[in-house]
């Protein structure tokens, strides 16, 4: 039965929680040995309290009778609120080392593995990742883990406690107690954690569709099938709903049977003492009404364990997910020596993104020489744009390798910004000046260095134009240059770096034709002896590069010269006439 709880599962090889555990064993035993004595004080309270009223209310043979419980009452009501603030200082306190440990080793994970990462995880995951399951982790500890250890404690107490007075009722309460702390909460985490998971995967299935229907209901209306619209939305929410109603009448079956065991445990107290104590002159009341007592507070730390069982399952997945994070060690100074000349080599690539099954390239085999000119064509969509990211290392493949002189490039992390740089769809410039926008690039460069690289990109009489120069700001996201002068600009950044291989992911989208003739050609004029990675959808400008290859369904359908595919691959001819409207 234990093997069907997640959680159990997920601890049995757990690195995230069980750690901690031990490493601040010595802590965590401390704030549980106060948090059942601050429960044990609030039952010496009330049990107490229960005696002295009762016998108040009689003569006392003496008068120490009435006086040791005025006392005890007393010395349990300043101890209870005492104990139970020490018990949440220590408690939290342990928490939030623990918690701020568990942090520290996810940002070293994602620091040490950061490309590795990405290719195993969307960015949804890493949202998870990084706001809601250590969160989770910590809610485990304090709303789950540490009450049942209390209620542990607590339960020994009380049936050694009882079973030290009449041996029968401490076997009684050891089957009662045991059902309350151990049976119902395991009963609600089988039953209700199915329906949980199921509720989940309706709920990401109802935003999924509302979402998607939301933004398509005007074609809906145009095909006259807006009925067809409510009803699926209707199905989809009758389904979340009758689900969480199932929930719910679960939870207040349960909370409605743990009200009966109480019951049972106070009937059965009554009738235990009036036998235990009936012989006592006057006795018996009075220590019915202690026992009876005492037994509420113990209830308000065991009543609440099965809804706290029921959390585990929403805790389970952070688990998972945690546990299945790798923290491999860091590569930083482990790299064999790359000098130039630098060769880029694709052998039998083959990616999936996380969380799909569809391969978006496969089997991909590419030499790029150095200083070598070549293109990347495809529809959008073919896997143009995650071959660059391989290529750079920004994503590890799933099969075959993409190494920078022999080594992979996933592996150089930052460091891959030495040997590749960028010019993406959309440069974005930051609400700052232009010489610091340029600087980017080399922060150590100097104006003169700057004016040098601005001339080069043809932009040095505009800049010279403007009020303060390089000084000027270049106003949010770069609205005061149109799209070609933001493409010249990111180019400026990519001179002073100086990287000996360069990767343009079709830096030219958006802008008209001579416009984007006149960036393509101050690109392969500036970078000239550099390796130039070229990435686009259309063929103007082509006829500068050296290799030019096609990628279809994750294929290299087409890889040649451009004089040579002209000349030879019908279907280049006629993506090329296209290209050019003829």
């Amino acid at each position: 039965m234990f093997k069907k709880v997640p959680l159990l599962r997920a601890l049995k090889h757990d690195q995230w929680v069980r750690p901690y555990l031990r490493h601040y064993r010595k802590t965590l035993i401390l704030a549980i040995t106060i948090g059942v004595i601050t429960f044990v004080c609030g039952a010496g309270l009330m049990f107490s309290a229960g005696f002295l009223i009762s016998k108040s209310a009689t003569r006392p043979e003496n008068i120490l009778l009435v006086y040791v419980p005025i006392v005890l009452t007393r010395a349990f009501g300043i101890a209870r609120p005492a104990f139970r603030y020490l018990e949440r200082i220590i408690s939290h306190n342990w928490v939030l080392k623990m918690t701020s440990r568990l942090r520290q080793k996810l940002y070293d994970t994602l620091e040490h593995d950061a490309t590795s990462f990405n290719s195993k995880y969307q960015l949804g995951d890493i949202l998870g990742l990084l706001s809601d399951d250590i969160h989770h982790i910590q809610n485990l500890y304090l709303r789950t883990m540490f009450p049942m250890f209390v209620s542990w404690g607590l339960y020994a107490i009380i049936v050694i406690a009882l079973g030290i007075l009449s041996p029968l009722m401490g076997l009684w309460m050891l089957v009662v107690f045991g059902l309350m702390i151990f049976a119902i909460p395991l009963w609600s985490v089988l039953v209700n954690g199915a329906r949980q998971s199921y509720e989940k995967e309706v709920k990401d299935s109802l935003y999924v569709n509302l979402t998607d229907n939301v933004l398509g209901v005007a074609d809906w209306v145009l095909a006259g099938r807006s009925d067809s619209y409510l009803q699926l939305h209707n199905n989809n929410e009758k389904q979340y709903l009758a689900t969480e109603q199932a929930m719910h009448k679960f939870e207040r079956f349960r909370d409605f049977l743990v009200q009966m065991m109480v019951l049972l445990v106070v009937v059965s107290l009554i009738i235990w003492g009036a036998g235990r104590f009936g012989g006592q002159p006057g006795g018996a009341a009075n220590w019915i009404a202690a026992f009876v007592l005492a037994v509420f507070p113990l209830i308000d730390a065991i009543a609440p364990l099965p809804a706290a069982a029921q959390e585990t399952n929403v805790y389970t997945d952070s688990l998972i997910r945690l546990n299945n994070l790798d923290q491999p060690a860091s590569t930083s100074g482990e790299l064999p020596a790359v000098n130039a000349p630098y060769q880029l080599t694709v052998k039998n690539l083959h990616y999936t993104y996380p969380s799909t099954t569809r391969e978006v390239l496969r089997g991909i085999n590419l030499t790029i020489k150095p200083g070598e000119k070549l293109a990347i064509l495809g529809r959008s969509g073919a896997g143009k744009s995650t071959l660059a990211a391989l290529l750079r290392g920004d994503r590890v493949p799933t099969s075959g390798t993409v190494t920078l002189n022999g080594v992979d490039t996933d592996r150089f992390n930052d460091r891959i910004a030495d040997y590749i740089s960028v010019i993406n769809q959309q440069p974005y410039l930051f609400n700052t000046t232009i010489a610091n926008n340029i600087r980017l690039g080399n922060e150590e460069a100097s104006d003169d260095q700057i004016w040098d690289v601005l001339r080069r990109v043809g932009l040095e009489k505009m800049v010279k134009d403007l009020p303060n120069g390089i000084e000027t700001k270049v106003d949010e996201a770069g609205l005061r240059f149109s799209g070609g002068e933001r493409h010249r600009l990111s180019l400026a950044r990519i001179l002073l770096k100086d990287t000996p291989i360069v990767l343009l992911d079709e830096p030219t989208v958006g802008l008209d034709p001579i416009t984007e003739q006149e960036v393509i050609d101050t690109i392969f004029a500036q970078l000239a002896g550099k390796t130039l990675i070229w990435i686009t959808h259309h063929l103007q400008g082509i006829d500068q590069v050296d290799q030019v290859i096609f990628i279809e369904d994750g294929q290299i359908a087409m890889h040649g010269t451009p004089s040579e595919l002209w000349n030879n691959n019908q279907r280049y001819q006629e993506l090329k006439k296209a290209d050019q409207g003829l």
